[in-house]
């Protein structure tokens, strides 16, 4: 809605033109301060300039006043183009705020160690990552979601050694000399116990299957992983290994040319000059390649593949390791800024004020399943999605368990289902109520059809900004919107209900639409609360 508005104006000024949402909609649907901007090139007041704009659109069929406030201009929509509007969004429902964009992107998320399950710190990325990719698709994006896994170094050759070692002192019963690193928790417990089933209790201690221990291990970690993810629905398309990477280190060697250099038996990529702090070591003196060899390759292999963009989302510890990746795009030839990256910070979890307990099956972590075990995978999603990924999150999970209006996930999926139960109740069928004419609508209708239909416009604001949070506000203030003009207004029985029930279609395939891409279940029915609202 909003772009049809700015096309028109575009066309009409022959320049792109600012469009705000008036805080006081009195004033209209849409304002634009193009006045101000224009006074210095015609040399006339903001003033005169708006009146004389305003007074053009006197036959625009697309509004029913054009004003002119203080050198502003202020639209409001014609109720013929609401109607016209709302009309063939209920007729076309699956075309909601779709668009068709030909960019094809890449993007990457989660990406953890293959050594443990996933944590909440990981579950956040992960949801960041997964609505991004929904809100990216349903524009038209073509997006391929990967995942890296990290199956090489040190970190494998670890989880051999520490199933080995939780065998020896458990099964064995044996004094055992932990090093000092090492991964702990029921999870190795459980590792553990179907190694011995797999392999025979002599892999607890024949050290030459180690490796072989770890590899098999790696690959039931994965399945829990993916499985842990599924359960909150959030799936992958590709899934790329480390391990599977090195055979072409020597090509992409040759690629960085002049970007690395021998020293000290070690080899570095020069990446301060390209920005970063200091040169980076990427082969050790003994040969073995640090972790940046591998992303070397891989995005390499990446940007081989052809994508137009290309997006990472990392923890927020990996800022620093930004300007080195960049700088290895560089040198290896290609477009550094088609990269972008995100940060994902950490999660704070209470539970009654009281931090969370950790969790025995991790062993030092709070799991991902854990917290979805306890609130739902719907509220978990909602949770992360409802915060700027980039900053700290701190919540209570039992908040996220009430069933009332304090709990926002509770309160949007109350007012579709609110809807739904007022839908069935009408004795009006489905055609009476789309060609119900929108005419002399009150201004709360007015304005609870007007913000309906800007989730066109939230939706491409949150992916471009890549705050997905600009969702979750949306879809708070749309249900509050709805549960006040139910308390307000009567609807089955009104001798306006057709008109009314047209309305609130458009508002639950607002909140649908919107949950859908926060992959989040509209509820048709639920059980009603004292207060629910």
């Amino acid at each position: 809605m909003k772009q049809r508005v700015g096309s028109l104006l575009r066309e009409r000024f022959d320049r792109d033109v600012v469009l705000e949402k008036p805080k006081d909609r009195s004033f209209g649907h849409f304002s634009t301060p193009i006045a101000f901007s224009l006074a210095k090139e015609l040399r006339k007041s903001p003033m005169v300039i708006a009146q004389e704009l305003s007074s053009s659109f006197e036959q625009d069929d697309m509004f029913s006043a054009v004003e002119s406030v203080q050198g502003y201009i202020n639209f409001r929509l014609s109720e013929t183009f609401l109607d016209q509007y709302a009309f063939w969004v209920l007729e076309h429902k699956e075309e909601f705020g779709k668009s068709d964009k030909s960019e094809k992107i890449l993007l990457e998320f989660v990406s953890a160690n293959p050594t443990g399950p996933l944590h909440i710190g990981h579950a956040r990325g992960a949801v960041y990552g997964d609505t991004l990719l929904r809100l990216g698709r349903h524009l038209g994006y073509d997006i391929t979601a990967e995942y890296y896994v990290n199956d090489a170094g040190n970190q494998i050759d670890l989880l051999g050694l520490s199933i080995q070692l939780e065998g020896q002192a458990t099964i064995l019963n044996q004094d055992v000399e932990w090093p000092e690193s090492f991964y702990r928790g029921e999870y190795m417990t459980d590792l553990t116990t179907k190694a011995v089933a797999k392999f025979g209790i002599e892999i607890l201690t024949d050290v030459s299957r180690q490796r072989e221990l770890a590899l098999w291990a790696k690959e039931s970690v994965m399945e829990l992983v993916v499985d842990t993810l599924a359960a909150t629905n959030i799936h992958f398309d590709t899934f790329i290994n480390e391990s599977s990477l090195y055979t072409d280190w020597d090509r992409v060697m040759s690629k960085m040319g002049e970007g690395v250099y021998d020293q000290d038996g070690k080899i570095f990529i020069a990446s301060s000059l390209k920005g970063d702090d200091n040169d980076r070591v990427v082969v050790r003196e003994d040969g073995r390649p640090t972790y940046l060899a591998g992303d070397i390759i891989y995005h390499n292999q990446k940007f081989e593949r052809g994508y137009d963009h290309y997006i990472n989302i990392w923890g927020a510890d990996h800022h620093g390791y930004i300007p080195r990746v960049k700088a290895a795009i560089e040198y290896l030839g290609y477009d550094s800024a088609k990269l972008e990256v995100l940060l994902s910070q950490m999660v704070s979890l209470l539970k009654d004020g009281e931090p969370y307990k950790m969790s025995k099956r991790a062993g030092n972590v709070i799991l991902m399943s854990d917290i979805v075990d306890e609130v739902g995978s719907d509220a978990l999603r909602f949770i992360f999605a409802s915060k700027k990924s980039d900053t700290a999150l701190e919540f209570d999970v039992e908040e996220f368990k009430k069933q009332d209006s304090s709990n926002p996930i509770y309160y949007i999926q109350y007012a579709h289902a609110r809807i739904r139960t007022m839908a069935e109740k009408s004795l009006l069928s489905a055609d009476e109520i789309s060609n119900a004419p929108l005419k002399n609508m009150s201004a709360d209708a007015d304005s609870l059809l007007f913000e309906a239909l800007l989730l066109p416009e939230i939706i491409e604001d949150a992916f471009s900004s890549r705050q997905v949070q600009k969702l979750t506000d949306y879809l708070k203030s749309l249900a509050a919107k709805l549960h006040k003009f139910y308390y307000d207004c009567r609807i089955i029985g009104n001798d306006e209900e057709a008109k009314l029930l047209k309305i609130l279609e458009v508002v639950a395939l607002s909140l649908k639409t919107g949950m859908s891409l926060l992959g989040i279940e509209a509820k048709d029915k639920m059980v009603r609360s004292e207060d629910e609202a």
